[in-house]
Order: C-alpha cells, then sequence, then structure tokens
C-alpha cells in the first residue's frame, strides 16, 4: 500500500509540473460592463492589437466581444459549464504548427457587489516569441 501511495505522489508531482508548464504567464484581470481591455501583442516585428469586453451577464451567462487582427467574434462564456473560455491564436501556425502561441481568456467569477467579470489569461508560448503589453485606459 506504501508503495502505491508514492508512486502516486510521484505521478501527480510530474504531472503538476507538466501541465504548469505549459502557460507562459496567467494575468487576472476585472472588467465592469462595456468596459474595454486592450493588450498589445507583439512577436518578430509585428504588433498587434487584441481587445475585449463584455455586454451582459443573464442566465449564468457572460457575453464578451472581441477583436484581434480584423477578426471580430462573440462568445457566450459560463462558470459552471463547459464554455468557460475562448482560445486566440497569436500568430498564424506556419512551421509551428503543432505549437502556436495562443491566449486562453477563462471567466473566472461575477462579482455581484460590484458588477464586475473576473477572467484569466493564459499565454502559452512555447518558443518565447510573444510578448504582451496592457494597454491602459486614458
Amino acid at each position: 500500500m506504501k508503495l502505491y501511495l508514492q508512486v502516486f505522489v510521484f505521478l501527480a508531482l510530474f504531472f503538476s509540473g507538466v501541465v504548469a508548464d505549459e502557460f507562459r504567464d496567467i494575468t487576472t484581470i476585472s472588467l465592469k460592463k462595456d468596459e474595454q481591455k486592450k493588450i498589445l501583442v507583439k512577436y518578430d516585428s509585428i504588433s498587434k492589437l487584441f481587445k475585449f469586453n463584455w455586454t451582459l451577464y443573464k442566465n449564468e451567462g457572460l457575453v464578451v466581444h472581441r477583436s484581434y487582427d480584423r477578426i471580430v467574434a462573440q462568445n457566450i462564456l459560463y462558470l459552471r459549464r463547459k464554455n468557460q473560455s475562448f482560445r486566440l491564436e497569436l500568430r498564424p501556425r506556419g512551421a509551428d504548427f503543432y505549437a502556436a502561441p495562443y491566449v486562453l481568456v477563462k471567466f473566472k467569477e461575477f462579482k455581484y457587489e460590484t458588477n464586475e467579470a473576473v477572467f484569466e489569461l493564459f499565454l502559452s508560448d512555447k518558443s518565447m516569441e510573444i510578448s504582451l503589453k496592457d494597454l491602459k485606459n486614458d
């Protein structure tokens, strides 16, 4: 029994390290209704703007509008369902077809007291070529 416990602990620690290495950066963001978040994405000599905001929270669904590289989309994110996040590829796949850098935006919680949605942004970039800069709203 002790051997099984040691093997389980070893596997749990090994796989937690593997999963933790997948994301290079994790950021938490709180947004009020119709407040827009702007993030500048840079790689090579290219700069692109990623914008997103939320407009409606109804029946535990959050309506999120996003724009990146002239592509506009809308997602409905839920806290307790499969649709908690959306994935945004930051550059064309090209030669790194299986390791394209991306941002995963996850709906973490909704604060009723302040009417704010909390998001987590996970940056996956194995080749370390992407830089993200938060553009503060002035």
